[in-house]
């Protein structure tokens, strides 16, 4: 889960194994694989480096460095 701000100042809350796509056009649009979409005030970048985060702490919980 990674945690963002609606565009009117609220936080959200995303699942982001559910994440199919983000644009920026001028505002971040996360489109759900179910097709929902949602505005957020984070930059593409950032919602992406979240979701990266997000991945490596759910695969490797203790901290240990991988091979690759």
């Amino acid at each position: 889960m990674i945690a963002l701000t609606r565009l009117n100042g609220k936080p959200i809350v995303v699942n982001a194994d559910l994440i199919r796509s983000i644009e920026e056009n001028p505002d971040t649009t996360i489109t759900l694989i179910n097709g929902d979409h949602i505005l957020v005030a984070e930059a593409m970048i950032e919602v992406v480096e979240r979701a990266i985060e997000y991945g490596r702490r759910l695969h490797n919980p203790f901290g240990a460095h991988t091979p690759y």
